[in-house]
């Protein structure tokens, strides 16, 4: 079972309220989900696949993330998922933006991360991807809604290069 904290719109956890994943969240409280976006320092992204057994199974996704578990502030939530994703452990993690997604009750805080890494070291997640690669942001903002899974990310594409 896995916990999340609750938070209002205004990104302040509530105290004393747990949510738990695949229940309903209350109306008014929202819980936090982290996603990094991976540049080389080439400038050149990494996109991931998503396990056909997954929603939006066979899209690619423009960033590593997930919901943070309870007791997890933001970066401590990125750090994690970056590294369960993709193998990357990094401290130079940017935060790049906030999404508020009413449909979803969820708190979007976005990340850069910045890296050297050599581009055959990435660690795919046995359940979540089964193939990645590294591709231009002409490339990444060339991929239509059918193949990228995260199509928001895009804006902060054009606002990093």
């Amino acid at each position: 079972m896995e916990l999340w904290d609750a938070y209002n719109r205004d990104f302040k956890k509530i105290q004393g309220i747990t949510l738990i994943r695949g229940e309903a969240i209350p109306e008014g409280f929202f819980h936090l989900v982290c996603d990094i976006i991976v540049r080389r320092t080439n400038g050149s992204y990494l996109i991931m696949q998503r396990d056909k057994r997954k929603h939006m199974g066979g899209m690619w996704e423009a960033t590593a993330g997930g919901s943070a578990l309870r007791g997890e502030d933001p970066l401590t939530c990125a750090r994690r998922e970056l590294r369960e994703e993709t193998g990357i452990t990094s401290d130079n993690l940017i935060e790049v933006g906030r999404v508020i997604h009413y449909g979803h009750q969820s708190l979007y805080v976005d990340y850069l991360c910045v890296t050297d890494i050599d581009e055959n070291d990435i660690v795919l997640q046995e359940g979540e991807t089964v193939d990645y690669k590294w591709i231009t942001a002409d490339e990444l903002r060339r991929m239509s809604k059918d193949e990228l899974a995260t199509q928001r990310i895009l804006t902060f594409i054009e606002e990093l290069n």
